[in-house]
């Protein structure tokens, strides 16, 4: 799930990432900003659920997918759109 909150007075707008995977131990948030190398690592909740909040900039695209027991690379269902990518996937995209 994916979750905006825009400010008025800010320049970037908070996007809380919520996501669950079945036997997931770690989730990661990797591809924001283009950055393929460093995760946002999500925090496990009671429920299973992980969690992430993350401030991006207004007014732009972003592709990401999460990297579930470091292994297994899974789109968000509910991302804005999917954008294919080099490796014969696609790519969960968020837009803001």
């Amino acid at each position: 799930m994916l979750q905006k909150t825009y400010y008025k007075t800010k320049d970037y707008c908070k996007v809380k990432f919520s996501f669950k995977a079945d036997n997931a131990e770690t989730i990661g948030i990797i591809g924001l900003n283009n950055d393929w190398q460093n995760k946002i690592i999500m925090s496990r909740k009671k429920d299973g659920t992980f969690t992430a909040d993350v401030n991006l900039p207004k007014d732009s695209k972003h592709e990401f997918k999460y990297l579930v027991n470091e292994t297994i690379w899974l789109n968000e269902p509910e991302a804005d759109s999917l954008q294919p990518n080099e490796f014969g996937g696609t790519n969960s995209v968020i837009t803001l």
